[in-house]
């Protein structure tokens, strides 16, 4: 069974993620909807960071 947990927000924010929030969904969905979204944006931005890096500092595959 789930632990239910109280976040305080502010009441704008708490209007935001209402706006945010569709039909039928809960903010624990939608909450993971935003971190789930985060991560792959994170992981967008790294693997921008590896392609943008010099040929040189990049150790190759057999290597490691």
């Amino acid at each position: 069974m789930p632990a239910n947990k109280r976040i305080p927000v502010s009441e704008d924010l708490w209007e935001k993620l209402g706006q945010m929030k569709k039909a039928g969904q809960t903010y624990d969905e939608l909450l993971r909807e935003i971190i789930q979204k985060a991560n792959r944006q994170d992981l967008a931005d790294r693997m921008d960071e590896v392609r943008d890096m010099d040929e040189d500092d990049l150790i190759p595959l057999e290597e490691i």
